[in-house]
């Protein structure tokens, strides 16, 4: 551009010129090293490198957090991380789903593949602003006591901090299980569930959680990150089914006019209760309200039926999850079957405490099991049930879980029953 530079000079006096011109030769070399500076940052700077990956794993699980460029191909079963080119291309394997050490259900979790890689990352397809959870639905699941210790529970764990704004991309996809706690995942997840294994294409994401965290059989550690506890989802549970009852109501001030309602979960194919009529009929005399019934397949409606009862007893099984639904200080008795004590006991006496309900056991008596006999009369079965253990869960699963039902003593199961009249009223 061509200045009129008598124009220019009437505007300034020799010296001011002089400083504008030093002054314009600075600019022109400042502009020049920050184009340099610019240009010279390498391709991948509209990359945000991952900022982080913790580690969420337990014994029971393993879960990792990562904020950062995420890039999930679920065709591929494969999670690439952005990092920085000095960065050394590493990666490992995980499986979604809270059951860790479990060879034998961990045979139906898809492995994913986690990488850190320096470049040559896939293009996205879509980005996404809200963060994802990775997680899968094979394993135990369809079995009501592994949906709420391996998958409900870990979930609510790993879900809730985020309050709804959270994507869930489900591995290993079964829609039936989706479709029994379709309920529950809408309260815990305000968009639509993507099955990830079908996507070809490359889901980005700036926060992702892959895996579960899970603390310990069907409970919550509070002393644990997020720091809940089994009383925060019990009260997440009553809220997402709309459950009436919180707590068993107190007798002591001025008695209860109506009788204390009883639940025995009847059972239909393996461990049932021969004579659970009878054993209605005893607990009617002694001033209970009882119900036989086998819970059905509805969360929404067994939810409802649970929490009107005060009291549940049932043989060992997936039937006693239910006591989720109980309201506090209500009662659970556990019948163990013959041989099974020491692996059945604590599935369901440590978790009843945690969810604020007292609990009893009743310990099924050789003459009280079908297994009487059906072996020699010194059996290890019937000397030594952990002997039997120690061969192999499978065979231990089959002998004292699968083919053992139980006739129950009255005299012998009275007192269960009057102790537990003792522990609702006083």
């Amino acid at each position: 551009m061509v200045y009129d530079q008598s124009i220019f000079s009437r505007s300034f006096r020799k010296k001011e010129l002089r400083k504008v011109g030093c002054g314009a030769l600075l600019i022109c070399f400042l502009m020049g090293f920050t184009f340099r500076t610019i240009s010279d940052q390498p391709l991948y700077s509209h990359v945000e490198i991952a900022k982080s990956i913790y580690n969420l794993s337990s014994s029971k699980s393993d879960a990792f957090e990562i904020t950062g460029d995420i890039r999930i191909h679920g065709n591929s079963s494969t999670i690439f991380i952005a990092s920085s080119p000095e960065g050394k291309l590493n990666s490992w394997t995980t499986k979604p789903y809270a059951r860790k050490g479990d060879n034998y259900g961990m045979e139906y979790v898809r492995t994913w593949k986690i990488k850190n890689v320096p470049e040559n990352l896939p293009d996205c397809s879509k980005h996404f602003s809200i963060p994802a959870i990775v997680f899968s639905t094979g394993g135990y699941c369809g079995n009501h006591f592994h949906d709420f210790t391996d998958m409900i529970i870990p979930l609510f764990l790993t879900a809730r901090q985020f309050h709804g704004t959270v994507l869930f991309l489900i591995a290993d996809k079964r829609s039936s299980w989706i479709s029994k706690y379709r309920t529950l995942l809408e309260k815990l997840s305000n968009y639509d569930i993507i099955e990830i294994e079908k996507e070809n294409q490359v889901m980005c994401f700036v926060r992702a959680i892959v895996g579960l965290k899970a603390h310990k059989e069907l409970g919550i550690d509070p002393l644990q990150s997020p720091h809940y506890s089994m009383s925060e989802f019990r009260q997440f549970l009553r809220s997402t089914y709309s459950l009436d009852r919180q707590s068993v109501i107190d007798c002591r001030p001025i008695g209860c006019s109506s009788r204390p309602r009883m639940l025995i979960v009847s059972r239909k194919q393996n461990r049932f209760i021969t004579n659970e009529n009878e054993v209605a009929n005893e607990a009617r005399s002694l001033g209970f309200d009882v119900v036989v019934e086998e819970t059905g397949s509805n969360v929404s409606v067994v939810a409802r039926f649970v929490n009107s009862f005060d009291v549940m007893v049932g043989v060992h099984g997936a039937g006693l999850t239910n006591m989720v639904f109980l309201p506090e200080n209500g009662v659970v008795v556990q019948i163990i079957p013959f041989g099974a004590e020491l692996w059945a006991k604590p599935y369901f006496r440590l978790p009843a405490k945690d969810m604020k309900l007292r609990y009893l056991e009743y310990k099924v008596s050789l003459n009280e099991s079908s297994l009487l006999g059906k072996y020699a009369v010194d059996s290890e079965v019937y000397r030594d049930p952990s002997a039997i253990y120690k061969k192999g869960f499978i065979g231990f699963h089959s002998v004292y879980l699968s083919n053992q039902n139980v006739t129950l003593n009255f005299c012998r199961f009275r007192k269960t029953l009057l102790k537990v009249m003792e522990i609702i009223q006083h």
